[in-house]
């Protein structure tokens, strides 16, 4: 398979910027040149891709996904995450985290194992780690997260993750307010972990103690958490006063209402923001009955529930949520990067997110409809 490209007729999102009718020259995987010029018409050594004058956008990133197509990635098996990797490269997602729901340490132990078994032979998308959604949470505010497996922080259970994962650990949601949760904040700071909020009842107060002992994002920001008041403002408009602190925004049109998607962005704007998924494995399938963290999940069309009606997660892509967030009023470049180049800056992903010279050619090819016509991951149609 020839690893040199060129990749001719697209427009080219760049940062802050989109470049019409360029071409994209790959070398080995990387980005060579960017050139708004025609290419000259024999050149041996590079194979030529036509972009009919579509969007070439950087691959997206999305660092809460657990399920697709069927499979959830809590049952311990290299196909589910196999599965995953698959469809979240044919939804425009070049890389993902690998995320836990609460469960016993058995069940996320072999979830972990299975994820090292993938990393480096995915079918589509590259797992860029493992994001761990519990089970350190407040059951006050579980919303789907199952109440069984809900705990207070133990550091030593917290170290033994750590042993059978290592580095995998990428970002790990927490309830701040619980006995020990200060402790484990700290812990994850020295292991160089993303340190989210969420499922959390904390106070404006215990937030702002928990960003400033390291906590620098929120998980599914509105959702699973204390609510805005204008007496108890909770730990929302604390992350909104923090300028470190980054949100993940699920665009759905059912998790969050357009003006909240818009209100997120004007106060943190595309690089304080995250686009996800948080998708469950009825992401691809559409409507039907799931069984998902525990619980027997609903979905109708297009939105799980529990059967008391509480949210349970979203079947929302990546190139849906990109199209969601410029329907709702935010700019296609602010949307991508809030897709592509925060998500990749928040993860320490140097090489990605960009379409800049040097960079990992992940590249997604989407039409005025953003439906994907491919995704390529380092160089290789996928």
């Amino acid at each position: 398979m020839m690893n040199n490209k060129i990749i001719q007729h697209v427009n080219v999102l760049l940062p802050h910027q989109i470049l019409p009718s360029t071409s994209v020259w790959v070398t080995d995987g990387k980005i060579e040149r960017i050139e708004a010029q025609e290419v000259p018409q024999f050149d041996e050594r590079y194979e030529r891709i036509d972009g009919n004058g579509m969007w070439l956008i950087p691959g997206m990133i999305d660092v809460h996904i657990h399920g697709a197509n069927g499979y959830d990635m809590m049952d311990g098996t290299e196909a589910s995450i196999q599965e995953v990797s698959h469809i979240c490269a044919a939804t425009g997602c070049t890389s993902f985290l690998a995320t836990s729901v609460s469960s016993t340490m058995y069940d996320l132990l072999n979830m972990i194992r299975s994820v090292k078994s993938v990393i480096g032979r995915e079918r589509g998308a590259k797992i860029a780690g493992i994001h761990l959604e519990g089970p350190y949470l407040n059951p006050k505010r579980k919303g789907m997260q199952n109440e069984k497996y809900l705990r207070h922080p133990d550091l030593d259970e917290m170290k033994l993750i750590f042993q059978e994962a290592g580095s995998l650990i990428k970002m790990v949601t927490v309830a701040p307010e619980l006995p020990g949760g200060l402790e484990l904040i700290s812990y994850l700071k020295d292991q160089g972990v993303v340190i989210a909020v969420a499922h959390s009842d904390a106070t404006y107060e215990e937030a702002k103690e928990a960003f400033g002992a390291g906590a620098s994002h929120v998980t599914h920001c509105f959702n699973g958490m204390r609510p805005i008041h204008h007496r108890d403002p909770g730990l929302i408009v604390a992350a909104f006063e923090e300028p470190h602190v980054s949100l993940q925004a699920i665009v759905d049109q059912v998790h969050l209402h357009p003006a909240i998607i818009r209100l997120m962005h004007r106060i943190k704007g595309p690089e304080g923001m995250v686009l996800i998924t948080d998708a469950l494995q009825a992401m691809g399938l559409g409507d039907g009955e799931y069984l998902f963290g525990g619980h027997n999940v609903t979905v109708s069309e297009g939105i799980a529930r529990l059967s008391d009606g509480t949210l349970a997660s979203s079947t929302v892509t990546m190139n849906e949520a990109l199209r969601l967030t410029v329907e709702n009023g935010i700019s296609f470049t602010d949307a991508v990067q809030m897709a592509s180049t925060s998500p990749a800056r928040i993860l320490g992903l140097s090489n990605k997110g960009k379409i800049e010279i040097g960079y990992d050619a992940d590249f997604v090819l989407l039409n005025e409809k953003y439906e994907v016509q491919w995704t390529m991951i380092e160089g290789q149609l996928v």
